[in-house]
């Protein structure tokens, strides 16, 4: 079933019940890898929302957590200055931090992160990711849990949008071939 956002016609592309599965597992991974560390979950706004929602509730292990802004993002494309829309909320000195991120493209955003996080004295910060476009990724960056590997494809749903519409959509679509590949990223 196509799905049309604005100007901009979409295709079916992972399931509902694919995203499920993923899900379970990346939190069995983090239940069993994470158990005596009381990890600091930040959930990166607005994508991950879904994401992150999904993910706590199948976290059975204690543990803490947070929301967060950064920005690199102008429209479709990546402006390749990333910002903090404010100064981290929590203390995460000693601390083991997951980041849980909708889609890492570029990498530079994660990185930004990674980075202040630890000069903040984390003991460790991991990346979790629904999606990961190592095709793209300009860093070196490891992604502790991805959900799927994907190439170049615009994608939205859960959580996902184009111009700010279709992260209401439980499944993730793509954009339609005959719209072109050039429409960019997804951040």
């Amino acid at each position: 079933m196509k799905v049309q956002i604005l100007d901009k016609t979409f295709v079916p592309y992972i399931s509902q019940d694919e995203i499920e599965a993923a899900v379970k597992r990346l939190t069995h991974q983090m239940n069993e890898e994470l158990k005596d560390s009381c990890p600091l979950f930040v959930c990166i706004l607005k994508g991950a929302v879904f994401f992150f929602a999904d993910l706590m509730e199948n976290i059975d292990i204690p543990h803490n957590m947070t929301f967060f802004r950064i920005s690199s993002y102008t429209g479709t494309q990546s402006s390749g200055n990333v910002r903090a829309a404010k100064p981290f909320p929590r203390p995460v000195e000693g601390r083991t931090v997951v980041i849980v991120e909708d889609i890492v493209e570029t990498g530079n955003s994660m990185h930004f992160l990674r980075t202040k996080l630890l000069e903040l004295g984390a003991k460790e910060v991991r990346i979790a990711a629904l999606f990961f476009k190592p095709g793209k990724c300009k860093k070196e960056l490891t992604i502790d849990y991805c959900g799927f590997e994907i190439t170049d494809e615009f994608i939205v749903g859960y959580g996902l949008d184009y111009c700010e519409q279709g992260r209401e959509l439980p499944s993730i679509y793509q954009l339609a071939p005959e719209e072109g590949a050039d429409e960019g990223s997804n951040g």
